[in-house]
């Protein structure tokens, strides 16, 4: 049991990125701690079932991991800056940020991060040597380059993906010149998630990072900003105020973006689609079982399917559903949601039918109701 909330996680972290971002915000006290410490391996993994971070360990002892599950537990819990904003669209968009960051934004984030390791090998080398094991340190190294093609990144899809971070630099250095957070003053889920590729290797791996510095700096100022322990608001002359737009406002400077998030998005999302629906009508995802046999494994299958036109087989991982579920629900039936969708010609996200729900049940996804 420890007195205080540790957070088992690393710098270079994604999704550690995250979660430490919102602990942060929220005024939160913990202990971080990398998953080399012998607690993690001696008492929480086997908890879990798996090796994974972040992780959560709570004061009375008891685990929390993903950071889906540990943000959604502070904010049943209450918090002074509530990640979900209280308005359909605003919360719809959020969502939609949720959803691209893992789909969309880890491929970039990886490609900078292990295809120019040439450049920045000893910085790599430093970050995940945290515990001192050399020859763990190689191995995961190894492992995490290897995720390269499953997640579209080739010598075909490289200049693509290249484009791709330029242009999304560029809209979102224009939306962050006027506005301090996605859809308000102060962060949603959708920034939360966004700093997690943006900070942990795009804004801190040397070779993205430079790009951000000298093409983006209004983006990198954000990365600060939602590191920072408050709402870090001095630019726009705010401080002391904070909340999400009135009237459910979807500023105008994010339309760039939400049409760049169509184009790369829709393909791959659809595609991953066809292959669950086969995958459920097979009989393969039993509802209360969880979604692959082993914990570790992440994915149920590969996909032929396109980045920006651009072919290459990918993975289908579960965990994508969910976070398109969890768009949906927030969308229900809102007409508003529907015709910003629309004009942003993202309607397939919200009317595509979901073949099997999926939740997160002892710290895993498992497959949920079929919905034929």
């Amino acid at each position: 049991m420890t007195n205080v909330l540790v957070l088992y996680g690393l710098p270079h972290s994604l999704y550690t990125g995250k979660v430490r971002s919102y602990l942060r915000k929220q005024g939160i006290g913990y202990r971080e701690r990398p998953p080399s410490d012998p607690h993690f391996a001696q008492v929480v993994v086997p908890r879990i079932g798996r090796g994974i971070i972040p992780v959560v360990e709570l004061a009375d002892g008891s685990v929390v991991q993903d950071t889906v599950d540990i943000i959604d537990h502070f904010e049943r819990a209450g918090v002074r800056y509530s990640a979900y904003p209280k308005t359909p669209r605003q919360l719809a968009v959020a969502h939609l940020f949720e959803l691209y960051s893992v789909l969309g934004l880890t491929r970039h984030a990886m490609h900078y991060r292990w295809s120019y390791l040439d450049r920045q090998k000893a910085f790599l080398q430093d970050a995940f040597g945290v515990g001192g094991n050399a020859e763990r340190t190689a191995s995961v190294m190894a492992r995490m380059n290897s995720y390269l093609p499953m997640l579209g990144v080739s010598d075909e899809t490289i200049p693509a993906i290249e484009e791709s971070y330029r242009q999304l630099l560029q809209g979102l250095d224009a939306h962050f010149t006027q506005h301090p957070y996605l859809v308000g003053t102060q962060p949603s889920i959708g920034d939360y998630s966004l700093f997690g590729p943006l900070f942990a290797h795009l804004g801190r791996d040397p070779v993205p990072l430079a790009i951000m510095q000298r093409d983006a700096p209004k983006v990198h100022r954000w990365v600060e900003r939602m590191h920072a322990p408050d709402l870090d608001l001095v630019e726009y002359n705010l401080e002391g105020e904070h909340g999400f737009a009135a009237g459910d406002e979807i500023p105008a400077s994010l339309s760039p973006v939400l049409d760049q998030i169509a184009v790369e998005l829709l393909p791959g999302l659809t595609d991953r689609l066809k292959f669950l629906r086969a995958y459920v009508a097979s009989g393969a995802a039993k509802p209360g079982q969880p979604v692959t046999s082993k914990p570790h494994q992440r994915i149920v299958g590969e996909v032929e399917t396109s980045f920006r036109g651009i072919p290459y087989t990918g993975g289908v991982q579960p965990y994508t559903f969910l976070l398109w579920q969890r768009l949906q629900d927030a969308a229900a039936d809102s007409e508003s949601v529907r015709d910003l969708f629309a004009a942003r010609s993202l309607s397939a996200l919200l009317e595509e039918k979901l073949p099997i729900r999926i939740r997160r049940a002892d710290n895993i996804e498992v497959w949920d109701e079929r919905r034929d």
